[in-house]
Formats: structure tokens, C-alpha cells, sequence
């Protein structure tokens, strides 16, 4: 493969990554969004009994419900600090790499696309809205919502290519 052609596909390839970064951004805001106008704060919504519920949950702590509870002045500060340095070293990480593999260029725009939509309600709202809310029997996993999820998951695809390329 030419010089040249190789820089339009890696060139293509990092658009592709962009495009799904933006779709995880506004799906999640979306998503969001439609929570905040249709489901009343702390109301559940049974989907799959026993299993899956929506909700309406507002979370000013960390991914998951973490640091949720803490009185702390600086919390929303120290994350959206946190939030950013994350940012900005995924967008290096792509932004350097001559070529990545499928997995760590889908990865990290998952990664890339649930952290700006949690970092932009932040910065906007001091919180994100949370409305996944998974559990069996009396065992509530932390709600959650797109975003986390899509940052999760775009750390399993880069664990992936982690195992897979050894």
C-alpha cells in the first residue's frame, strides 16, 4: 500500500472513530434528556422484572454512584479536572498513533464519547442523570447510564486487544 493511501484510510478510520464518539454523545444526551422531561426523580419503571429497571436518578459523584455520598466542596471540581485529563490523553493516544488496531480505535472513542457527555453535564450541571438500574434478587448493581456504559465497554475493547494481540 502507498504512503499516501495509507494516510487517507488512517485518515477515515479516525473519522469513523470521531462519528461514533459523536453518536455515544448524543445518544447519551438524548437519552438523558428524554429521562429528565418523562420518568419523575427517584421513580421506577419496571422493564425486564427482576432484572431491569429505569430510573431517574441524579448523581454528582463518579461513575456508578462513586463519591455520590461525599459532602466534599471540591468533588465536582476534582472530576471534571479528572474528566478532562482523561480526554486529553485519549484524543493524544489516537491523535499520535500511525495505525490502530480496530479495537483500541473503537475503544477509545467509546471512551471518548461517554466521557465528554458525563464531562459537558458536569460542567453544566454539577451531576449527570443516572436511569439504568440492573439487579437480581436484592443486589442493585449502582445505577448508571449510556455514557458509563459506553466507557466500560470501550475499556473492554481495549482489554481485548490487549489479550488478543499477545
Amino acid at each position: 500500500m502507498s504512503q499516501a493511501l495509507a494516510v487517507r484510510v488512517r485518515n477515515i478510520s479516525r473519522v469513523m472513530y470521531v462519528v461514533l464518539a459523536l453518536v455515544i454523545l448524543v445518544g447519551d444526551q438524548a437519552t438523558k434528556a428524554l429521562v429528565e422531561r418523562s420518568i419523575p426523580e427517584h421513580a421506577v419503571i419496571p422493564i425486564l422484572p427482576h432484572f431491569l429497571n429505569f430510573v431517574h436518578s441524579k448523581n454528582p459523584g463518579a461513575a456508578f454512584g462513586l463519591f455520590s455520598d461525599s459532602p466534599a466542596s471540591w468533588k465536582t471540581a476534582l472530576l471534571v479536572v479528572a474528566s478532562a485529563a482523561l480526554l486529553v490523553f485519549v484524543v493524544a493516544m489516537v491523535w499520535r498513533s500511525k495505525q490502530l488496531a480496530w479495537e483500541s480505535g473503537v475503544g477509545l472513542a467509546m471512551i471518548l464519547g461517554g466521557a465528554l457527555s458525563n464531562l459537558a453535564d458536569r460542567i453544566r450541571f454539577g451531576r449527570v442523570v443516572d436511569f439504568i438500574d440492573v439487579y437480581a434478587r436484592s443486589y442493585h448493581w449502582p445505577s448508571f447510564n449510556l455514557a458509563d456504559s459506553a466507557i466500560v465497554v470501550g475499556a473492554g475493547f481495549l482489554i481485548f486487544h490487549l489479550i488478543s494481540s499477545e
